[in-house]
């Protein structure tokens, strides 16, 4: 277990050894998985986990900047294990998340920041879209 402290919200956490599987999991897809499909992951190498401890655990590990929080439209709250800015994707049908391939996002940050009087401190953006599975389902019931 790593002894190893990082900040969340000016609260000091310890890298628990659940907390740590937890965060290389969620890092080592690029599928921006849900909490349960975490959880499903998690229990492969911690058994007796509960929903509840990974549920917290991604909570604590997205407010301390481990990890990205990346919010509904859809039912469900996914993760990523990418923490830096970057774009996403979203299939307005079946709810799938991808990275988006924009390697501009410090242009774009750079523009707003000399454009408005905010202090910008990060950003999200998101294209909304229809992913191939689904176009393909969609085309094959026209």
């Amino acid at each position: 277990m790593s002894s190893q402290n990082f900040l969340d919200s000016g609260q000091k956490h310890r890298m628990t050894n659940q907390r740590q599987v937890i965060l290389e999991e969620v890092q080592k897809v690029n599928t921006h998985p849900t909490a349960d499909e975490v959880y499903g992951m998690v229990r492969k190498r911690l058994p007796r986990i509960s929903l509840g401890t990974v549920y917290r655990n991604l909570e604590i590990l997205s407010t301390s900047g481990l990890i990205q929080k990346i919010g509904p439209p859809s039912n469900q709250m996914r993760f990523d294990g990418k923490a830096d800015n970057h774009y996403h994707i979203r299939c307005v049908s079946c709810g799938r998340v991808e990275d988006a391939p924009v390697e501009t996002v410090d242009k774009l940050e750079n523009t707003i920041r000399e454009i408005s009087d905010y202090s910008i401190v990060g950003h999200k953006l998101e294209f909304i879209g229809i992913c191939p599975r689904c176009e393909e389902k969609r085309k094959s019931f026209s």
